[in-house]
C-alpha cells in the first residue's frame, strides 16, 4: 500500500510542476492544485498509514504509541483543504477577471501559436 500511496504522491506532483511550467493561467491554476493534492497526501501520510486505530489515547488503556494514529497531521489537512479551497476560488476569480478584461488568459497577453 505504501508503494501505491508514494506513486500516487510522485504522480501528482509532478504533474502539478509540469503544469506550473505551461502558458495558460488555467492551467497554473490546476498545477498548484495537483501540488496542494500531493503535499496533503504527505502530510497524511505522515501520521501512519493504519487502518482501524483510534486516534485518541485512553488514560485507562496502553500507552504504546504504535497502537494509535496520530490526530496532528489529520487536523492539519483539512485545515489545508478549507485554505487551498479558498484560495483557489479566489484565484479562478482573479483568473475570470484577467480574461474579461484582456480576452485571453495566456500569461503575456498573446494567443500561442499553433
Amino acid at each position: 500500500m505504501e508503494i501505491v500511496y508514494a506513486l500516487a504522491i510522485g504522480v501528482l506532483g509532478g504533474s502539478g510542476v509540469w503544469l506550473l511550467l505551461r502558458p495558460r493561467t488555467f492551467q497554473v491554476l490546476l498545477g498548484l492544485s495537483m501540488l496542494s493534492y500531493a503535499t496533503n497526501l504527505f502530510i497524511f501520510a505522515m501520521g501512519r498509514l493504519a487502518l482501524y486505530k483510534p486516534p485518541i489515547i485512553n488514560a485507562e488503556g496502553a500507552t504504546d504509541p504504535t497502537l494509535y494514529a496520530d490526530p496532528l497531521p489529520q487536523a492539519l489537512v483539512l485545515t489545508a483543504i478549507v485554505i487551498a479551497f479558498a484560495t483557489t476560488a479566489l484565484f479562478l476569480v482573479v483568473l475570470l477577471a484577467l480574461r474579461g478584461l484582456t480576452g485571453t488568459d495566456h500569461v503575456d497577453g498573446r494567443e500561442p501559436e499553433a
